[in-house]
Formats: structure tokens, C-alpha cells, sequence
């Protein structure tokens, strides 16, 4: 599903479509009513088919869960797992290394 905005993510780059999820019933010629999560119970759930996108099942998409070890202020440490690209910036005088980095228990979504 797209264009809804309270899926909790207010981040500028955030996902384009979230789900997978459910089709209970048709709702008219273009509409379809969804089986929605508790924890989306603002959000209407009746959807025109632009908003919707099909899922082709792939066993790869099961990922396993690990936990985050979380400190007692609520934050975690990133540990980089591998280094995905190198370049070098130069300005004027001055050269300047840039790296992109994989970080460990993210995708490769969330490289910096």
C-alpha cells in the first residue's frame, strides 16, 4: 500500500509501499477493503487498486530475527560490516575521502 501516512515512519526518505497485507473483499469496480494490523487501526481500509501493488511470494524474502541489544538509554551501537564503495571528492585544493558503508543487522537500503 501507498499514500497513507500513518504508518509511523516520518522519515523523508520513507518506504514506498508497506505490507504485505490481506484482501478481505472488492469494494466497487476499482477498490479493495484490507485486512489491516491492530497497530494501523487510524488508517481506512479500503484502498483503490493505484495504492495497492501484488506480492509474488519468494522464499527469500523470509529474513530471521535477530534482537538488537538495546543499553538502558534505548540506543544501540551500529558496528559496519563492510565497506560497499570508496571515492574521492576534490575541491579546489583539497581531496576528500568518501566511503559507503554496510552496517551490521541493516539492509542495504540503509547504507551510509
Amino acid at each position: 500500500m501507498r499514500g497513507v501516512k500513518r504508518f509511523g515512519v516520518q522519515e523523508k526518505l520513507s518506504p514506498r509501499f508497506v505490507g504485505p497485507f490481506e484482501i478481505l473483499e472488492r469494494v466497487g469496480a476499482v477498490a479493495y477493503k484490507v485486512a489491516l494490523p491492530p497497530r494501523l487501526a487510524g488508517v481506512h481500509d479500503v484502498f483503490h487498486v493505484s495504492n495497492l501493488r501484488k506480492y509474488v511470494h519468494d522464499p527469500e524474502h523470509i529474513l530471521e530475527y535477530v534482537p538488537t541489544k538495546l543499553q538502558e538509554d534505548m540506543t544501540y551501537e551500529k558496528f559496519p560490516a563492510f565497506i560497499v564503495d570508496r571515492e574521492v571528492k576534490k575541491l579546489q585544493n583539497r581531496e576528500i575521502p568518501y566511503v559507503k558503508v554496510h552496517w551490521c543487522e541493516h539492509d542495504d537500503q540503509e547504507n551510509t
